[in-house]
This record gives C-alpha cells, sequence and structure tokens, in this order.
C-alpha cells in the first residue's frame, strides 16, 4: 500500500498495519508447482553449467577453438575418426566434423553465449518498455500519442528483416553477441511490454493511494516510482519470464542464418547451421545443440507460465494437471493463515 495512503488512513488511531504477504504467497503458490519446479532446477543448472564454462572445460583439458585434424578422416570430407563421432576420454562428447574442435567444449560456451544474448535482449526490452510504457501513461495528451505511435512503429517491424539490415551493416569488430542482445533488444519484444505497461499504468494512476500520493506534493518521478512501478511489477515480471525463451529462439534462428554469433566464437545456433549436412555421418553434432536448445526453451517457458499463474492465481495455468489445483489452493490457506498468526 502507498506510504501516503497509509499516513491519511492511518493519521488519529493507533491500528497497526498489517505486513504484505504477497511474496511469500507467491513463493508459496510457485512451490505447488511441480512441473515449474524441476524447470527451475533445469533452468538453474543451464546457468550453472554456463557460468562454469572454462572450469568444465579445463575438467576435459580442452577448449573450443583449437583444431584437432588428427581426429577427422580427411579421405571422407571431414568425419571424426572413431565411435560416436570421436568420443573419448580426452573428447566427452567427440569432436566437430571438418575443424576436429572438441563438441563439448562448444556447447558449454554456446550455453554462455545463447543464454546471455537472451538475457542481455530481454533487460534492454523490459527497461525500455516499463520506460515508455509509463512514459505515456502518466504523460499529457501529446506525449501520450507521441510514444504510442513510436511504438506502434516498433511493434509493426519485421523482426528478423531489420535485424538481418543491421547486423549487416555493422563492422565486424563491434561484439558480435553485444550487438546481437542490442539488436534484439530494440527491435521486438519492448513494444508490446510498453502497450501492457501503458494501459496497467491508466489504471493505477486513478486509484486512491496514487491519488493520495499527488495530494501529498510528490512528484510525477517519484510517484512512478514509489506508487506505480511496485503495482507494475507482476505483469512485467510474467512478461520478462517469458521473454527470455523467444529470445533464445531468436538469437539461434539469427545465428543460423549466418547472421549472428560469428565463429570461432561458439552458439548453439551457430552450430546447428553447419550441422545440417552432417546429420548421418554425425548425428550427435546436429542432436546435441538442438536438444540443448529444445530443453532451455521448454524450461524457461514452463518456468515462465509458472511465475504467471503465482502472480495471478485467477489465470489458469496451461500446465495444471493432476492436483495441481488442489495444491495450490493448500498454499494460498496456509499462507491466509499464517497471516492471522
Amino acid at each position: 500500500m502507498s506510504e501516503a495512503l497509509v499516513a491519511v488512513e492511518a493519521a488519529g488511531t493507533d491500528a497497526p498495519v498489517p505486513a504484505a504477504s504477497g511474496a511469500r504467497l507467491f513463493w508459496r503458490r510457485l512451490r505447488a508447482q511441480r512441473a515449474v519446479l524441476v524447470a527451475a532446477a533445469v533452468v538453474a543448472l543451464l546457468v550453472l553449467v554456463a557460468l562454469a564454462a572454462p572450469l568444465l572445460t579445463a575438467l576435459e583439458g580442452q577448449d573450443p577453438t583449437t583444431y584437432h585434424p588428427t581426429l577427422i578422416d580427411s579421405a571422407r570430407g571431414g568425419v571424426p575418426t572413431g565411435s560416436f563421432g570421436g568420443m573419448s576420454g580426452d573428447h566427452w562428447l567427440g569432436v566437430e566434423p571438418q575443424t576436429g574442435r572438441d563438441l563439448f567444449a562448444r556447447l558449454v560456451y554456446g550455453a554462455r553465449v545463447s543464454l546471455g544474448v537472451a538475457l542481455a535482449a530481454t533487460v534492454v526490452q523490459v527497461l525500455l518498455g516499463v520506460v515508455m510504457g509509463v512514459a505515456a501513461g502518466l504523460g499529457n495528451r501529446w506525449v501520450d500519442l507521441i510514444l504510442s505511435r513510436i511504438t506502434d512503429i516498433f511493434i509493426s517491424m519485421p523482426l528478423m528483416i531489420m535485424a538481418l539490415a543491421l547486423l549487416a551493416i555493422v563492422p565486424s569488430s563491434f561484439p558480435r553477441p553485444v550487438l546481437v542482445a542490442l539488436i534484439v533488444g530494440l527491435v521486438s519484444g519492448w513494444g508490446t511490454l510498453s502497450k501492457m505497461v501503458r494501459a496497467q499504468t491508466l489504471t493505477l494512476k486513478g486509484l486512491d493511494y496514487v491519488s493520495a500520493a499527488r495530494l501529498s506534493g510528490w512528484s510525477t518521478v517519484r510517484i512512478a516510482r514509489r506508487e506505480l512501478l511496485p503495482g507494475l511489477a507482476a505483469p512485467v515480471i510474467t512478461y520478462a519470464a517469458l521473454l527470455v525463451p523467444q529470445n533464445i529462439s531468436v538469437e539461434a534462428a539469427l545465428s543460423f542464418l549466418g547472421v549472428g554469433v560469428k565463429p570461432p566464437t561458439p552458439s548453439w545456433g551457430q552450430m546447428l547451421t553447419a550441422a545440417d549436412v552432417w546429420y548421418q555421418a554425425a548425428p550427435q553434432y546436429l542432436l546435441l545443440p538442438a536438444g540443448a536448445l529444445f530443453v532451455t526453451v521448454l524450461a524457461l517457458t514452463v518456468l515462465g507460465d509458472g511465475v504467471r499463474t503465482a502472480l495471478d492465481p485467477r489465470a489458469a495455468s496451461r500446465l495444471r494437471v493432476g492436483t495441481g489445483r488442489k495444491r495450490e489452493a493448500r498454499a494460498d490457506a496456509a499462507a491466509r493463515k499464517e497471516d492471522r498468526a
């Protein structure tokens, strides 16, 4: 509740104001969804693998850029020698066709690039969407009109065409992962979030606690920071959780088209580009990055849906099966019982 409204309502009375239990209730609802717990564990493991990539490759004794020409059969077009794509104690998942680079090292370092680009792009989208949406919702008629039209322009832009054009004209000396994250974040995603934030801001600014803050003489910036942003947290977090898997797919698609992350920097999408002709001779070269992408996007999607449901229990989860509804009802009852105690 607003500090200004609390001060107005509590004036002249000794009644204590109960502490908010929203965070505790959110975690209870989230833990009641078993699929979400599994997805969160998978995402945590992927993040840990990405962060520990140098340590893992050091344990294996390899790196993602060193060529091993002795491990490929040039007479057969560069197929890895040995069974299962050259798997051995020195190369846990085998080696890359034609180059002989270690596949495990490229896979774990590719997780760094794919997850890092997706998370960085999501941060850009959230910041831009929230700022534009709140400014449009709190501004006068002309500010709202101009910002809304700018948002409409970006929403109507075809992401792939704009990304291909921008990636083609930027000098190659610019760090490619940073460039991909900026382009994905600036071109796509934030427009829809801005529209949602604007609509929510227009609803919130008419409520009593925002009016009390305005009557207390608070500035527009302070009202936005102290009164509106807490009310916008739930929808923004929900949308951001669903943007991450979308951005991973976009980065993979750009790298697959050859305009994303450039070699020798590893990326799952880039690995798929080079693997499309090796699915028969070296199937693990295609299946490993494709499987990593599938598991990551699925886990993040399930986690995002769980966050959405926990923040807004009125919205039925698309993933609820069996006794999920009963578990969530028990979690809500337990939280209310703690609040009364």
